[in-house]
């Protein structure tokens, strides 16, 4: 941590049982996050880095992180079993678009795409990847929650459309501000998911689910499937009504696109 990083980090306002380690640059704040995590640092630890050399998305994938946007990974020690832990991703999800919400003008539309992505005007804004280690007696030790928030920068020639909140009609504003509010809406969201369960979060989730009802495509490591969104079962799996006669089924990874609209 840089005394700049210090300061800077000395006057922000977070909530309650959140502390920050703020760095101008990192590999990644997963990785960073993950040695803090093993070495004991409590639960509502934030890494935050203006930039990170070797930032990294869901499935190995590189998230490119220019100095502008917010990177942040958040220590959590929900002592949940792993398979419930990951409800966090949903939880995630959530936080981003509050944040998203709050800082964008009223005719943007915000969406949530599953597994975690999420949408303003159609294009994505956000990356999550969660990181847990195993602990001795079962369970999670803890899982870090990594977050990337395009502020002020987004790639070009993805193969899902990527924006930002500046493009998309965002104030100027610094990613110390951003992290300000992404922090009080992960308080809100995470504590509703550890004191209800994921019923309300499956629900909220639903709420902004972008395509449901709708057609979609879903990519699998081996195929790819073709059906209606029809519903997010209890877990977070995603229930597809399949094209191909062979009914509905569950589907626990993947990625979803959405075909073009034809008009007639």
């Amino acid at each position: 941590m840089t005394p700049h990083s210090e300061a800077e980090a000395a006057q922000l306002r977070l909530p309650p049982g959140f502390r920050l380690k703020a760095f101008d640059s990192v590999g990644s704040t997963n990785d960073e996050a993950k040695a803090f995590a093993r070495s004991g640092a409590p639960e509502g630890t934030i890494v935050w880095a203006k930039r990170q050399e070797a930032g990294r998305g869901r499935r190995g994938r590189v998230w490119t992180s220019p100095e502008g946007n917010l990177y942040t990974s958040t220590i959590l020690r929900p002592n949940r079993a792993a398979a419930e832990s990951a409800q966090i991703s949903f939880v995630a999800a959530l936080a981003i678009a509050d944040t998203a919400e709050s800082v964008l003008p009223e005719s943007a539309e915000v969406r949530c795409k599953w597994p975690n992505d999420v949408l303003v005007n159609g294009r994505k804004v956000s990356g999550i990847l969660l990181e847990s280690e195993a602990a001795p007696a079962g369970g999670l030790a803890w899982l870090v929650l990594g977050v990337g928030i395009n502020l002020r920068h987004f790639p070009e020639s993805t193969e899902f459309a990527a924006t930002s909140l500046s493009a998309e009609g965002a104030p100027t504003m610094a990613p110390a501000a951003l992290l300000e509010v992404y922090a009080a809406a992960l308080e809100r969201c995470y504590g509703a998911w550890r004191d209800h369960g994921f019923g309300p979060i499956r629900d909220a989730w639903l709420r902004r689910a972008k395509g449901l009802g709708e057609p979609i495509v879903v990519r699998l490591s081996d195929r790819t499937l073709s059906g209606t969104f029809a519903d997010l079962d209890r877990d977070g799996v995603l229930l597809l009504d399949r094209d191909d006669g062979a009914g509905r089924q569950r589907i626990a990874a993947g990625d979803v696109f959405f075909p073009p609209v034809v008009e007639t």
